[in-house]
């Protein structure tokens, strides 16, 4: 847990949970993975399950943080939280139990705004009656590509205030993104030493339909070996649109 992120479109990350697989080619140069390997050699407990030495594996070991729960009560200002930058609550091996504490957590702190994203659309949507919803849990999925759209259709059905999408590192186009039921998206290119490169009709593409159906559009980034590497312009200026606070 860091109380302050770099990320744009958050202002602090949370992690109650570590660990994921690679499941899609978004996955493909994980910055987690790199993180995780770093934060592990450098002795910091929570990550010594993390960032293995399978350099050819599939990903690292998920591990939850019980101790992590109590965090988000000794924060004293109201803040944005992404939920599990360095996980995806939504994975196979986080119990539904501990989902539940983490939503109760989150339930608890209203005065706080939490973002939670996942790639594991399906599990969400299966999950999502047996979880209470408050209206400061903002809940989004992963789509990369044209191949991940039914992601899409799978948050749409679930009774998050805020629905959104991040599309980043966006490797493709999305052709016949539809928006119904979506209340934000983000798009950005990668960064890394081995970054793939964003076409700005991708991302011109997105921010149209955004704007076409009124729904904000955040880019983030066009990546390059650093993320501040390209910038953040899209068509002369900056998005950084995002939807109403929902904490009170």
């Amino acid at each position: 847990m860091s109380d302050r992120s770099t990320i744009e479109w958050t202002e602090a990350t949370w992690n109650p949970t570590t660990g994921c697989d690679r499941i899609s080619p978004g996955c493909d140069n994980c910055y987690a993975l790199t993180l995780a390997k770093r934060l592990k050699a450098m002795g910091a407990a929570k990550y010594q399950n993390d960032g293995d030495s399978r350099t050819s594996g599939p990903g690292f070991d998920v591990t939850l943080h019980p101790d992590a729960l109590n965090i988000p009560y000794g924060w004293k200002s109201p803040r944005v939280v992404f939920v599990n930058s360095m996980s995806d609550l939504f994975h196979a091996r986080v119990p539904l139990a501990f989902v539940q504490q983490v939503f109760q957590v989150m339930s608890s702190t209203p005065q706080h705004t939490y973002q939670v994203l996942t790639k594991r659309a399906r599990r969400l949507r299966l999950l999502a009656p047996k979880l209470d919803w408050p209206a400061n849990v903002w809940m989004g999925v992963s789509v990369e590509s044209e191949a991940e759209l039914s992601r899409v259709d799978d948050l749409r059905q679930v009774p998050a205030a805020v629905r959104f999408l991040s599309c980043e590192p966006l490797l493709g186009p999305l052709p016949g993104l539809n928006l119904d039921g979506i209340h934000w998206v983000i798009a950005g290119g990668e960064s890394g030493p081995r970054h793939r490169a964003l076409d700005e009709s991708w991302a011109t593409d997105i921010r149209d339909i955004c704007q076409a159906a009124s729904v904000p559009f955040f880019f983030k980034q066009w990546g390059g070996r650093t993320p501040k590497a390209g910038g953040r312009e899209l068509g002369g200026r900056t998005w950084d649109q995002m939807p109403l606070p929902t904490a009170v």
